[in-house]
């Protein structure tokens, strides 16, 4: 199964995703919910990286393994507004996937001061 940890501030000015473990849908190379968590992950953390004013840090140090960290850099509401929408097209995308796969993906959700 894959688990996946979403955390983002209420205001918008931080993100954090961690996804693990292979969610055994189907064989390595062939597993489309996999494919899906990956590409969730891959476009937020491609949005972000483009994004003057956002820190951003990545481990994808393991199979199976994927994570970032984001943080607005100087109080700007529009980089919160963008993060925040990042952040919500993963929760849309996360919740998705672990309706019409929940053997597949599991998803925790965490909203922080």
């Amino acid at each position: 199964m894959t688990k996946v940890l979403l955390v983002k501030a209420n205001d918008g000015s931080a993100l954090h995703t961690v996804s693990e473990g292979h969610s055994e849908f189907a064989e390595k190379g062939k597993d489309i919910v996999c494919s899906a968590v990956t590409i969730l992950m891959r476009t937020a953390i491609g949005l972000l990286s483009d994004t003057s004013g956002i820190e951003l840090k990545t481990d994808t140090s393991l199979r199976g393994y994927l994570s970032f960290e984001a943080r607005v850099l100087k109080d700007d509401s529009k980089l919160k507004e963008r993060l925040s929408t990042i952040g919500d097209f993963l929760k849309e995308g996360f919740e998705s996937l672990s309706k019409e796969f929940p053997q597949n993906v599991k998803l925790d959700f965490k909203l922080e001061d």
